[in-house]
């Protein structure tokens, strides 16, 4: 019924650049990080880790610890109910078996990595529960290990894991690339290599966890998944219903709270203790011990005919899993799937893997494995315009996918791409091109483009649920449990039922976050939250409409066809109208419901064979260009970026402000990525454990991105939005990669692209390295 309601055809709200609800309690510094919270008899909680990459565990010994002062609990695996986490993926086999990630919630026998958690400690104080933390006695006998995925899968190996240290294998075969090659005129070949990288949100991880009247726990947590209430629960053999997460507002994640952090060892204490419980990671634990972005190793051979079109392509990857699985497998997958990038490629063979080591896991990051690809396949692009003598918009033009074109994979793309528009807008957005201010300073540009999947791999069968309602007074109520850690997705909700409902956004308000109280939304991961919970609620207040409009109708003799909600009223087409509150009290009167409830579900598939290239694999793909424009010192190696333009095609941008903002946001995190980030590792050991020797860009760092919102109309979302969370990261590196080469002729191979790499490679400091 709700689907044939018409909504009013000039959008009010949706489209507008307006304000977040939340923004003037962020600014006021009003809004409570989950590190902010406390309650009466709290104890504070830390964790001991493990000093060594590869280790076993002789002894481990409590006693001592246990028996200091303000001492309330000391626990090892032994204590823990459940000692796994584990994570299965639906219906997906790679080569090497079934998609089932574990991990111990402490280590038993052996420890795998450094930081790997070994005991929790709940005291009075913070300082008692370190103290008592040092006092735990534990013997451990170094084992050999294994540093580099290229080592790991080598015969003899020490093995990480019993079953060996190949985790994930996935493959695509699709034309005869053998023939294309011997067509080509020119072929490139290249090795590339992204770094291990730190999400480095603003909040580390922290929460807050306590036994409420009814004996649930609730752990209020800084999370991108307050589901992780069902994880808590099974480690501690509880039923579901006697855990409840709840996530704030603010603190960043970007994939890093994807996974479980504190809330399972938060739920063991306050179990164990009766007590509520507080564990704030500091930020050299949380450099130390966290899943970082997944490094690769990445070759490509591309073939092109003599006028630029690519012909063949063969792609070999290699990704750094860690210690654990995590989400390795599907970072991978995602990985395969994109390997190819946003171009017809008729002839194309992928091998990929991802081997276990024993540096920090890896697991999700903004990108989730289709960025790291993006530095490869836009450097390839690069070299073959450049020996073909095409420029960068015209080798990218002419190889560009477009609408009902497949991916390697199979997938057929249905809507519409923008690539060759998206490309010529970013390089005409540049402008003309700046004289060097020196002697011994160039100037060079370069572009990039990317494609970036939103929404869960269809055959999760993914959903979101969201309630809207009216109070009595024709105010809105929004409840949702989507995770909003600062992305903004509760405000976007706000807008949303806003405009189909007619009422002005000062008159909504928003529950977000709370696994017992709100419908349950998933992940904020994957850009799939405007996507999913966006249509949720969009489903739910169109519901809504149609239930008051019905009723309104003979209230005011017309069809309902015949109405509208505007500004807090029910009017006709004839200029009459009726109070919200008006129709709100006939509904009471008649029963008929002022809710709705309404689940949206993602369009289905089932598991395809990747190798024979036979299906889809998500609901879509957002598609983005970015220009950069570089000032090298050729005396330093000093890269100074001067211009970035990005550009991404939105579908519909719901608030244009907020667009701007991921846009902005990525693309300076990409950057940092590109440029300055890097987790170093010495045989599994973290040298980077402080923002003194883990660099990230400050706003001295980078210029203003120019951020270029382009609405096709076309996208899967709610008023045909795109996701547009994750997109913006991609493209970053390669662009700034290109613009170096363009200005020097040099090609760095290898991130982040740091003045000493650049200064190797132009024999500046002896032979590149």
């Amino acid at each position: 019924m709700a689907e044939a309601v018409v909504l009013h055809p000039s959008l009010r709200l949706v489209g507008r650049p307006l304000p977040r609800h939340d923004a003037r309690d962020k600014v006021a510094a009003a809004t409570a990080y989950a590190a902010d919270w406390g309650m009466p008899g709290m104890l504070q909680a830390t964790v001991l880790r493990s000093p060594y990459a590869s280790a076993r565990i002789v002894k481990l010994d409590t006693g001592r610890a246990a028996a200091m002062p303000g001492v309330a609990a000391v626990l090892t695996a032994k204590d823990v109910p459940r000692n796994t986490l584990a994570t299965d993926v639906p219906g997906q086999t790679t080569a090497v078996g079934p998609l089932r990630a574990t991990l111990h919630v402490l280590a038993t026998e052996r420890v795998r990595h450094q930081g790997e958690p070994v005991a929790l400690v709940a005291a009075e104080t913070l300082e008692q529960a370190r103290a008592a933390a040092e006092a735990i006695e534990v013997q451990y006998e170094p084992l050999p290990g294994v540093f580099d995925p290229e080592a790991a899968l080598a015969p003899g190996a020490p093995r990480v894991h019993e079953a060996g240290n190949l985790l994930a294998h996935w493959r695509i075969a699709r034309g005869d690339s053998a023939a294309a090659f011997a067509r080509a005129a020119v072929i490139v070949e290249g090795e590339y290599t992204t770094q291990f990288v730190d999400a480095a949100y603003l909040e580390p991880e922290s929460g807050v966890a306590w036994i409420d009247s009814d004996g649930v726990i609730t752990i209020r947590v800084s999370t991108q998944v307050i589901e992780h209430f069902r994880d808590v629960a099974e480690v501690l053999q509880i039923p579901q219903n006697r855990v409840r997460v709840i996530g704030p507002y603010l603190g960043g994640g970007f994939g890093g709270k994807e996974d479980v952090t504190v809330e399972v060892y938060l739920g063991l204490l306050a179990l164990r203790t009766g007590r509520p419980v507080k564990m704030v990671w500091t930020r050299q634990e949380s450099l130390l011990a966290r899943a970082k972005r997944h490094p690769y190793r990445m070759r490509y051979r591309t073939g092109a005919s003599a006028s630029g079109e690519i012909v063949a392509e063969q792609i070999d990857l290699l990704a750094d899993a860690g210690a654990y699985a995590y989400l390795s497998a599907l970072v991978l997958l995602y990985s395969t799937v994109t390997a190819a990038g946003p171009y017809r490629v008729p002839a194309v063979e992928v091998e990929a893997r991802c081997a276990y080591t024993n540096n920090p896991p890896t697991s999700a990051m903004r990108g989730f494995g289709a960025m790291q690809t993006v530095f490869a396949y836009e450097s390839q692009m690069d070299r073959i315009g450049r020996a073909l003598g095409l420029d960068p918009v015209e080798i990218r033009r002419m190889n560009a996918l477009r609408r009902g074109d497949s991916l390697p994979v199979g997938q057929v793309l249905e809507t519409h791409v923008a690539m060759p528009e998206l490309a010529e807008r970013v390089w005409a957005a540049l402008g003309p091109v700046r004289p060097a201010r020196a002697a011994h300073v160039k100037v060079g540009r370069g572009l990039a483009c990317n494609l970036q999947p939103y929404g869960r791999i269809v055959w999760l069968h993914d959903w979101s649920s969201a309630w809207v309602g009216f109070e009595m007074d024709g105010s809105l109520v929004v409840r949702c449990g989507v995770p909003d850690v600062g992305g903004g997705q509760a405000s976007s909700l706000c807008q949303i039922a806003a405009e189909v409902l007619g009422v002005g956004l000062e008159q909504v308000s928003v529950h977000i976050g709370d696994s017992a109280l709100t419908p349950l939304a998933g992940t904020t991961t994957a850009s799939r939250q405007l996507y999913m919970s966006g249509n949720a609620v969009l489903k739910a207040a169109r519901e809504l409409r149609a239930q008051l409009l019905a009723v309104a109708a003979p209230m005011l003799g017309v069809k309902d066809s015949a109405l509208d909600l505007l500004e807090g009223a029910v009017v006709a087409d004839g200029g009459r109208s009726l109070p919200v509150p008006d129709v709100l009290r006939r509904c009471a009167r008649e029963g008929v419901p002022r809710s709705h409830l309404a689940v949206y579900h993602a369009p289905a598939g089932e598991p395809v064979d990747l190798a024979t290239g036979s299906g889809k694999v998500f609901p879509d793909y957002t598609f983005g260009a970015h220009a950069a424009e570089v000032e090298i010192d050729m005396e330093t190696g000093a890269v100074r970026l001067v211009k970035y333009v990005a550009a991404h095609d939105v579908g519909r941008a719901i608030n244009p402000q907020s667009v701007e903002g991921q846009i902005q946001g990525g693309a300076v995190q990409g950057l940092g990525g590109g440029l300055l980030e890097e987790v170093i590792l010495e045989e599994g050991i973290n040298l980077t454990t402080s923002f003194a020797s883990y660099l990230i860009p400050t706003a001295a760092d980078v210029p203003d991105v120019e951020a270029l919102v382009v609405e096709s109309g076309e996208g899967l979302g709610p008023f045909n939005a795109r996701g547009i969370g994750e997109p913006p990261i991609g493209p970053p590196a390669a662009a700034v990669a290109n613009a170096i080469a363009d200005a020097t002729g040099v090609r760095l191979t290898r991130l982040p692209l740091t003045p000493e790499r650049l200064a190797r490679a132009l024999g500046l400091l002896g032979k590149a390295g």
